[in-house]
């Protein structure tokens, strides 16, 4: 009896040494806050494309649009224009095959708003750019910035893919509906990825 005795407290001890070198796992107390870093990852995406001739006009381009970190940005350079202000809008369809490019249909207005100045309470189209002015060597320049755009992303009122640009032979004027009364069509670009 002495002997198994001596074997159970043997193995007690035994027991009580090998939990002893096990490393407990902390508890992190309740003020404590485990900080989480999550790599941020931009995505940048970018699509170029030319503006044609349209009207009889031989006014042509290259634009470019920009997103990143939910912001997008328009850079077109055009050439072939008159002197003075002209008019730039994007249109509802890639479409450019007509010479007068109405193919690519009005304004491109996701939100049924009246047409208008970019901005104001009144209203405006997601497509109305605006107006720019153009030297008389011919050249003119746009660059436009917005979070109310977006490339590829699939929400019908932010995605420009499908979408025109239209450069105007005229002033948009930002009153007359349903598109400023800017004139002709004399550039177009479909906006396609």
């Amino acid at each position: 009896m002495r002997k198994g005795i001596l074997i159970a407290a043997s193995a007690l001890l035994m027991l009580s040494v090998s939990c002893k070198g096990e490393k407990k796992e902390e508890t992190p107390k309740a003020d404590e806050k485990k900080e989480t870093v999550v790599p941020k990852t931009t995505e940048t995406k970018k699509i170029k494309f030319a503006l044609e001739p349209k009207s009889d006009s031989k006014v042509s381009g290259r634009v470019v649009f920009t997103e990143k970190d939910g912001v997008v940005k328009m850079s077109a350079i055009m050439e072939g224009l008159t002197e003075g202000t002209h008019a730039i809008h994007i249109h509802e369809k890639a479409d450019c095959s007509s010479p007068d490019g109405k193919s690519t249909g009005g304004h491109w207005n996701p939100t049924a708003q009246p047409h208008g100045k970019w901005g104001v309470a009144e209203g405006y189209h997601k497509g109305d750019i605006g107006n720019f002015e153009v030297k008389a060597d011919g050249l003119g320049t746009v660059t436009f910035s917005t979070d109310q755009w977006c490339i590829g992303c699939g929400d019908e009122t932010k995605d420009i893919v499908g979408k025109a640009i239209i450069v105007h032979q005229g002033t948009d004027d930002f009153v007359s509906q349903p598109s400023g009364a800017a004139g002709a069509r004399v550039s177009c670009g479909g906006i396609i990825q």
